[in-house]
């Protein structure tokens, strides 16, 4: 196979170790990815299980993402300090405890704790994911990589919910956590004996940085939360202004720290910016559209919880074919311009799915998605390598954390906008037209860059001739 082959002048790993490198990124990743889209789906059975309301419930869920997203670019800083390898094995380790408690957990209080232990072994592993894949895999395969890392993620997302309906058919919540358990065994032994081993970075690290980086990405996300469910204005206006201020110090500190945990001069380089923005723009479309089609497709069109996932699943698939193929196009031909493509069709079948009424039927649902799907996962993965290939690789865990944290902080803010349109009466197809409107910008930054792409594509061959 291409990508587990040896050239002479390769960095990263040989091909023979690469796969079982690879196959520890696989199984840590898919137990993350997997665990979210599979929990949201049995909040219902959970809280009648535990006898607790569903304001409460949806706790099970939240403290998980907010808890990961808080720690994302603290956990990318301290990788540098231990290595990335000791990180990841810190990671899934916390997370196959956390699993193991979870499942055995009886009431809300303990099961909210060691699904606080699970965000955090998340956000180890996540944070620096991208990067490992850089380290592994030679620069010349660098689209292909993050293609197959595109493929993992959509795989996770599709099999979620399916997964979920089925142990839950056949047995309790419970099995949900501890089926991550023999996956994390594996995957810690795996990665304990094929990650690469970098060497640690000399210096301090920036403790006050992390800790303004962590309120400040917490404080966001309770702040999409409470305008996601309708909550009063001040406290919605407290929380974002909490993060405003802890957004501020973050920055002042990162431009005096002597090691920042997040270096500014990154974003110093146009390529880089403008991938990130591009991401995060598009980032806020998908969002706003699967929460306003879950709403659509259960209260309009009356459909179930598990039937709407059957309905979202063309999306992941798509990415899962498309993906591959557009990051190893991404290594030969100008990224912008797939980026660009893959965003212009999304954009057509986000206009598409605004204009899905009652009588539209499944099949004509179910080509739309698989549209956006094809759009999204031609669009990823290039985006993803303008952001890697970008920056020295020295910077992989910078960039890393960048990409981990731009990916949730969309989502999340997507997901609020769909709330805050339906707390003041909006059609859900309102909502669906904004996603459109956040594509298309996304587009716009994308388009905005393709000179610079193609600039840094003709240096990288003939870097590669002179080799």
């Amino acid at each position: 196979m291409r990508l587990f082959e040896t050239r002479p002048g390769d960095d990263g790993l040989p091909g023979p170790e690469r796969a079982l490198a690879v196959l520890a990124l696989v199984t840590g990743t898919l137990m993350a990815v997997v665990d979210t889209t599979m929990i949201n789906l049995a909040l219902p059975t959970i809280a009648a299980d535990l006898d607790i309301p569903a304001s409460r419930a949806v706790w099970i869920t939240n403290l998980f993402q907010v808890v990961c997203a808080a720690f994302l670019l603290v956990f990318a800083g301290i990788s540098e300090l231990i290595t990335r390898r000791r990180l990841y094995l810190f990671g899934i380790a916390i997370f196959v405890v956390a699993s193991l408690g979870a499942a055995l957990s009886r009431n809300l209080e303990t099961l909210l704790v060691f699904r606080a232990m699970q965000g955090l072994g998340a956000a180890a592993t996540l944070s620096i994911g991208p990067s490992l894949y850089r380290a592994i895999f030679p620069s010349r395969l660098l689209g292909s990589a993050l293609g197959l890392s595109a493929l993992v993620v959509a795989g996770g997302y599709a099999a979620g919910p399916t997964l979920s309906g089925v142990i839950l058919s056949y047995a309790d919540w419970p099995w949900l956590f501890a089926m991550h358990v023999p996956l994390g065994i594996c995957s810690l032994w795996l990665a304990s004996r094929a990650l690469p081993r970098d060497k640690p970075r000399q210096g301090s690290f920036d403790f006050l940085g992390a800790l303004l980086s962590m309120l400040m990405l917490a404080s966001f996300f309770i702040t999409m939360d409470a305008v996601g469910h309708a909550a009063p204005w001040w406290q919605s206006a407290g929380w974002a202004l909490f993060a405003v201020l802890a957004c501020y110090l973050f920055v002042k500190r990162q431009q005096r720290a002597s090691y920042p945990l997040l270096p500014l001069s990154v974003f110093e380089e146009k390529r880089f910016t403008l991938a990130v923005s591009a991401s995060g723009l598009a980032f806020i479309g998908q969002g706003i559209t699967f929460i306003a089609l879950s709403f659509f497709y259960q209260e309009q069109m009356g459909f179930s919880p598990l039937e709407t996932a059957w309905l979202f699943t063309p999306w992941p698939l798509a990415i899962m074919l498309v993906g591959p193929l557009a990051g190893r196009l991404a290594d030969r031909v100008n990224p912008s311009w797939l980026s660009s493509t893959g965003l212009i069709l999304l954009i057509i079948g986000l206009v598409a799915l605004a204009l899905v009424d009652e009588s539209t039927g499944v099949a004509g649902s179910l080509w739309r998605t698989a549209l956006c799907g094809i759009g999204f996962g031609l669009f990823q993965p290039p985006n993803n390598r303008e952001m890697m290939g970008s920056l020295p690789p020295e910077r992989s865990s910078n960039v890393s954390g960048v990409m981990s944290t731009t990916r949730t902080v969309g989502q999340s803010f997507g997901v609020a906008l769909v709330g805050a349109a339906l707390a003041l009466g909006s059609p859900i197809q309102v909502t669906l037209w904004l996603g459109a409107g956040t594509t298309l910008l996304a587009l716009l930054v994308s388009l905005s860059r393709i000179t610079l792409a193609q600039r840094a594509l003709v240096e990288r061959r003939a870097s590669s001739v002179g080799k």
